[in-house]
C-alpha cells in the first residue's frame, strides 16, 4: 500500500539522519531535490552530506517523531509530521536540552514504481529550553535572542552560536499567512499531474 511505503520512507530518512547511517537517509532522496530548513537549503544530496558534517563535528540531534499523515494523488503525494527535535547542548558550562517543535512537510512523487522525496520543508512552531540538573540558571543573551524569529528564536540562536547561519524568511506560525499560501500550494501540486505523465 503507497501509505505504508511513503511512511516508512519517510521514517527511513529521519532514523538515517539521527543514527549516521548517511546511505539509507540518502535513498529517500529524488535527484532533482530540494530541502528548506533552519541551517540548511539546497538539494536532497547536499542536505545529506551537510548533515554528515555536522554530525562529524559533534552537532548532533535526535528526532521525536508523530505517525505521518499521508495523502497521495496518482503518481504524487504529500505526508506531514509532527517532530519534536531534541539536542543535548552546553550553556556556560551547563547541560541543557533545546527542543524545537516542527513539522515536517514531505512532498514525494513516484518515478520508475519508487518513492522518492522531492521536497522537504520544516514550519517552526515553538521551542524551549530547560536545564538537565534541576535548580541550574542558563545564561541566554536576551538582546540576541531579539534578532530571531518567535517560532524558532531558540534554535536560532544555538545554530548562530556553533557557526550556523539561519535564514529568517523561513515557515512558521508566527506567520500563519505564510504557512497557509505554503499549504494552498501544496495542496495545488499534490493535485497537479507531473510533466511528462
Amino acid at each position: 500500500m503507497d501509505t505504508d511505503e511513503i511512511s516508512q520512507l519517510i521514517l527511513r530518512e529521519r532514523q538515517g539522519r539521527d543514527r549516521g547511517w548517511w546511505d539509507q537517509m540518502r535513498e529517500a532522496f529524488l535527484p532533482d531535490s530540494a530541502v528548506s530548513l533552519s541551517w540548511f537549503s539546497g538539494t536532497g544530496s547536499d542536505f545529506v552530506a551537510r548533515s554528515q558534517d555536522m554530525s562529524g563535528r559533534g552537532d548532533r540531534a535526535v528526532h521525536r517523531l508523530s505517525p505521518p499523515v499521508v495523502h497521495v494523488h496518482g503518481d504524487r503525494a504529500y505526508a506531514e509530521l509532527s517532530t519534536a527535535i531534541e539536542f543535548r547542548i552546553t550553556l556556560d558550562s551547563r547541560p541543557a536540552d533545546l527542543t524545537s517543535y516542527t513539522r515536517l512537510n514531505y512532498r514525494l512523487e513516484r518515478r520508475d514504481g519508487r518513492w522518492g522525496v522531492l521536497f522537504l520543508d520544516a514550519i517552526y512552531e515553538r521551542d524551549t529550553l530547560s536545564p538537565v540538573i534541576p535548580g541550574d540558571s542558563l545564561a541566554v543573551d536576551r538582546a540576541a535572542l531579539k534578532d530571531f524569529r518567535p517560532s524558532y528564536a531558540l534554535i536560532s540562536y544555538h545554530l548562530n552560536q556553533r557557526g550556523y547561519a539561519v535564514r529568517t524568511d523561513l515557515l512558521g506560525d508566527d506567520r500563519p499567512e505564510q504557512v497557509d499560501a505554503f499549504y494552498a500550494e501544496v495542496w495545488a501540486w499534490l493535485k497537479k499531474e507531473p510533466a511528462g505523465s
